[in-house]
C-alpha cells in the first residue's frame, strides 16, 4: 500500500511538472498484474507447495538413516548389613548408526506416484490460474477504452448538439424558427451535460479498476488503430474448438488427473492385504568408563546388526475390505467429476464459440448502420436549412448518430475480449494470443 501511494504521488508530480504518462500497451499491462496480482501469486505460491509436497511422497521409497549419541554418569552407593559402605560412580558413552530400506512395499510406491500425478494437478490449476488472469486484464482493459470512447462520443455530441442550440437560438433571433426548437435543443444539451457526468464518473471508475489489477498508477490502455480490422475466427468450426478442449482445458485436466488419483488410491487400499519387506542394519558402539553396575572395570562394546524384516496381514478387522469399498466408490466419483467437467467445458466452448460469431456480425451491421446515419443526420441538417425538417429531427439524427458510434465500438472491444474468453473456454488460451490483439492496437 505504500509503493502504490509512492506511485501515486510521483505521478502526480509527474503530471504537475508536464510529464505525460507513455500509454500501455495490454502485453505490457499483463506483464505487470503477473507480478502483482494476489490472485496469480497465491496460486503460484500453491504450485511451489505441491512440488514440495510430490518431494515428500518420493521419501517413502527412499533410505533412511539415523546416528543417535548418547552419555550418562551414574552413581552407585551400597551399604551392606555388615561391612562398610562403598561408594561408586561410572560413565557410559554409546554411539548407534542405523539405516533402513523399504524392499517391498507397494502403498509407498503407489503414493509416491500419487505425488507426481499432484505436480501434474498443481501444473493445470496454474494454468488456469494464467488464464482467468489474462481474461481479467483484458476485460479491465477494454473497458477503459469503452469508457473513454464513451466519454468522447458523449463530449462530440455536446459540441453538437451546443451548435444546433446555437443555430436554433439565431433563427429565432430572426423570426425563421419557434420557441419550441430553442427549448428542444436546450433540453437535449442539459441531457448530455448528465451524460457527460455519468461518463466522466464511469470512466474514473474503469481506470482505478485497472490500476488496482496491474499494480500501477494512470494506467494508459494504448487505443485501437483506426480504422480497426478485426480478424476473422479460425478455425470457423465449433466441433474444432470442442474438440481442442477435450485435451487442453485445465478444468477438464484436473478432473482427468483427479480419477487417476482416485484409481492410484484403490490399489493403495488394495495393498493392504500384502506383504511387506524391510531391510535394517545398525552398528552401535558402548564405551563403559570405570566400568558399570555389574563390573568394576571399564569396557568398549562394538555390536552391529543386519536384518530383514517382513510382515504378512492375516486380519484387521475387515478394515481394509471397507477401506477398498470406500475408494472405489470415490472412484467412481471422480469419474463422474470427469463427465460433468467434459460436458461443461463443451457447452462453454460453444456459447464462446457463437458468441464471437454474433459479435462479428453486430459489428458489421453497426458499421452500416453509422454509415446510414451519417448520412441521415447530412439529410436532416439540409432539410432544417432548407425548411422541410424542423430542429427536433436534427437531434433525434445526432442522437442516433452517436449512439451508434458507441455501440459499434464497444461491439468491437467485445469481439477481441470473446475471442480471448473462446480460447479460455477451450483450455488454449496464452500469453501469446494478446500478441495479436496487440498488433492491433495503436503504436
Amino acid at each position: 500500500m505504500k509503493t502504490f501511494r509512492l506511485l501515486s504521488l510521483c505521478v502526480a508530480l509527474g503530471t504537475a511538472f508536464g510529464a505525460p504518462v507513455r500509454a500501455q500497451s495490454l502485453v505490457e499491462l499483463y506483464e505487470s498484474a503477473r507480478s502483482y496480482d494476489a490472485s496469480y501469486q497465491s496460486a503460484r505460491s500453491q504450485y511451489e507447495a505441491t512440488l514440495a509436497k510430490a518431494d515428500q511422497a518420493r521419501a517413502a521409497i527412499l533410505p533412511s538413516a539415523n546416528l543417535n549419541l548418547g552419555l550418562s554418569r551414574s552413581t552407585q552407593d551400597v551399604t551392606p548389613d555388615i561391612g562398610p559402605a562403598s561408594n561408586r560412580s561410572y560413565g557410559t558413552e554409546s554411539a548407534t548408526l542405523s539405516a533402513s530400506q523399504p524392499l517391498y512395499r507397494p502403498a509407498n510406491l503407489l503414493g509416491y506416484k500419487q505425488g507426481l500425478k499432484q505436480l501434474d494437478l498443481a501444473q493445470a490449476q496454474l494454468a488456469s490460474a494464467d488464464q482467468d488472469l489474462i481474461v481479467r486484464v483484458s476485460q479491465a482493459y477494454f473497458d477503459v477504452l469503452t469508457a473513454q470512447d464513451n466519454l468522447a462520443v458523449v463530449q462530440a455530441q455536446k459540441t453538437a448538439v451546443s451548435e444546433q442550440l446555437a443555430s436554433a437560438q439565431r433563427n429565432f433571433e430572426v423570426g425563421t424558427a419557434t420557441i419550441t426548437d430553442t427549448r428542444e435543443a436546450q433540453a437535449r444539451f442539459d441531457l448530455v451535460i448528465a451524460q457527460e457526468i455519468a461518463a466522466e464518473n464511469d470512466l474514473r471508475v474503469k481506470k482505478i479498476a485497472l490500476d488496482q489489477l496491474v499494480g500501477k498508477v494512470d494506467a494508459q490502455p494504448r487505443a485501437l488503430a483506426q480504422p480497426p480490422v478485426l480478424p476473422e475466427l479460425t478455425p470457423a468450426d465449433v466441433g474444432a474448438w470442442v474438440a481442442q478442449s477435450e485435451t487442453a482445458h485445465p478444468m477438464i485436466r484436473q478432473a482427468q488427473i483427479g480419477l487417476e488419483v482416485a484409481q492410484l488410491e484403490t490399489r493403495k487400499a488394495e495393498a493392504g492385504h500384502k506383504p511387506t519387506l524391510d531391510l535394517s542394519a545398525s552398528y552401535s558402539v558402548i564405551n563403559n568408563l570405570d566400568g558399570s553396575s555389574s563390573a568394576g572395570v571399564g569396557s568398549r562394546v562394538n555390536a552391529g546388526s543386519v536384518n530383514l524384516s517382513f510382515n504378512l496381514p492375516l486380519f484387521a478387522g475387515f478394515s481394509i475390505q471397507n477401506r477398498i469399498r470406500e475408494t472405489l466408490a470415490l472412484e467412481d466419483k471422480a469419474r463422474n467429476d470427469l463427465e460433468t467437467s467434459r460436458r461443461a467445458v463443451a457447452q462453454g466452448t460453444r456459447s464462446a464459440y457463437f458468441g464471437v460469431i454474433s459479435g462479428l456480425g453486430q459489428v458489421r451491421a453497426l458499421e452500416a448502420a453509422q454509415a446510414s446515419s451519417q448520412s441521415a443526420l447530412d439529410a436532416n441538417k439540409l432539410g432544417y436549412e432548407v425548411g422541410v425538417r424542423i430542429n427536433i429531427d436534427v437531434l433525434n439524427s445526432q442522437t442516433q448518430l452517436f449512439d451508434t458510434k458507441a455501440k459499434l465500438a464497444k461491439a468491437r472491444y467485445d469481439v477481441l475480449l470473446g475471442s480471448l474468453k473462446l480460447r479460455q473456454a477451450s483450455g488454449t488460451l496464452s500469453a501469446q494470443d494478446l500478441q495479436g490483439i496487440n498488433a492491433l492496437l495503436m503504436k
